[in-house]
């Protein structure tokens, strides 16, 4: 028989990201050859939740063992091969409470971490290493209280955790935003209107800001500081007056305000308390279409709306997001072998290390509106570079 040194349980959660499978490969491949088995939790927190603790019950939705030929065949494909969930075990509502839990939890909202906890000991998992954002790691949080030894890595397209510079899935996001928005240019300025695209960033305005710096957009407005779209409007005519090709583009995050309130589609919300957010863009399109005749000698100008959306988070990873997931998921094994649970991998100033798990507890890493942000100008402060971070966070 087999001798492991341990077991290690490895999960994706929240949205997906190009990047994901990288740090699966990288954790599968280098703790198979320190010799542990590695076991793959689906659908991120929810297979642990819906995990029957029998062996004769089919689990085959809820783990899978992992090896070289699992982990290598998906390396060079975006998505996650675990597949996701934005399930929360400390708030499971009923209808989510699997049928064999049901006789013990059946209140309206539930804490199965119990169930959880007992579930991770039938696996026999050693150590935890949950990929995800500030959602996903705050019940990892939990369980390393609750004396699961876990070792964290970041994921989100926002790059809003807090405690490092970098989260898987933010590379691909800033290129593709820079690529599309190049893309949409020609049907912009063929029409002489004014595009609004709405990207992703919820809190944070870094997918907003950084592709304007890059020269993707003229202006950008983000969720960090509310604006007023009679003062965008003004501005984006000058651009389109200034532009030879009779045209302006402004990046709007899906979370920029114009009246302290975000924009959402529906009144739902998911088991973390988030309602979906969207339709900011055509809410700014539409109104500078009809403030713009004010703005330009009494004739109005048309502006359209494009949300990337999906398109940014799907597909193959960029560079980064080959070789930051293969990184991390060596530094989390380090940890692993160190014997250090209770850690974020993280980049800081360029420079891979870990930080304490309870960071993730602390508030949003935002744009720090008065180093990088313009809020006259609507668009990114370059005042200077020298001694900032790559990515300004």
């Amino acid at each position: 028989m087999t001798t492991h040194k341990g077991t290690i349980g490895i999960l994706t959660g929240g949205g997906d990201v190009p990047g994901l499978n990288p740090a699966i490969r990288a954790v599968t491949i280098r703790a198979i050859g320190e010799g542990y088995r590695v076991v793959g939790l689906r659908r991120g927190w929810a297979g642990l939740v819906d995990l029957v603790p029998d062996k004769d019950a089919d689990n085959s939705l809820n783990f899978q063992m992992l090896d070289e030929g699992v982990v290598n065949r998906s390396v060079r494909t975006g998505g996650t091969l675990l597949h996701t969930s934005r399930t929360r075990p400390s708030h499971l509502p009923r209808k989510s409470v699997p049928a064999h839990l049901t006789g013990e939890y059946s209140e309206d909202v539930n804490d199965v971490t119990g169930a959880v906890l007992k579930n991770l000991d039938w696996l026999g998992i050693d150590y935890l290493i949950p990929i995800g954002g500030d959602d996903t790691l705050s019940y990892a949080y939990r369980l390393h209280t609750e004396g699961v030894k876990v070792v964290a890595i970041p994921k989100t397209m926002d790059n809003d955790v807090p405690g490092t510079d970098y989260c898987i899935g933010f590379g691909t996001c800033v290129t593709r935003t820079i690529e599309m928005t190049h893309a949409l240019r020609s049907t912009a300025g063929s029409h002489e209107r004014i595009l609004v695209i709405e990207v992703f960033g919820r809190y944070a305005g870094f997918t907003a800001l950084l592709p304007t710096m890059a020269g993707a957009a003229d202006r950008c407005v983000i969720p960090e500081q509310e604006f007023e779209v009679e003062k965008l409007t003004e501005l984006l005519i000058q651009d389109r007056d200034r532009n030879p090709n009779r045209y302006s583009v402004a990046l709007v995050s899906e979370g920029a305000t114009m009246s302290g309130e975000m924009s959402f589609e529906g009144e739902g919300t998911d088991q973390y308390g988030h309602r979906r957010l969207g339709g900011i863009g055509d809410q700014v399109a539409n109104q500078i279409s009809e403030l713009s005749a004010g703005f330009n000698n009494g004739n109005r100008i048309e502006a359209t709306s494009q949300r990337l959306g999906y398109m940014v988070r799907s597909g193959v990873p960029d560079a980064i997001d080959s070789v930051a997931p293969m990184a991390f998921g060596n530094l989390a094994l380090d940890l692993v072998l160190q014997g250090t649970p209770g850690r974020l991998v993280s980049v800081s100033q360029g420079v891979y290390g870990n930080v304490s798990l309870d960071v993730v507890h602390g508030p949003h890493k935002v744009v720090d509106i008065e180093k990088y942000y313009n809020t006259e100008r609507l668009r990114p402060n370059y005042a200077t570079f020298d001694g900032n971070p790559l990515f300004l966070s």
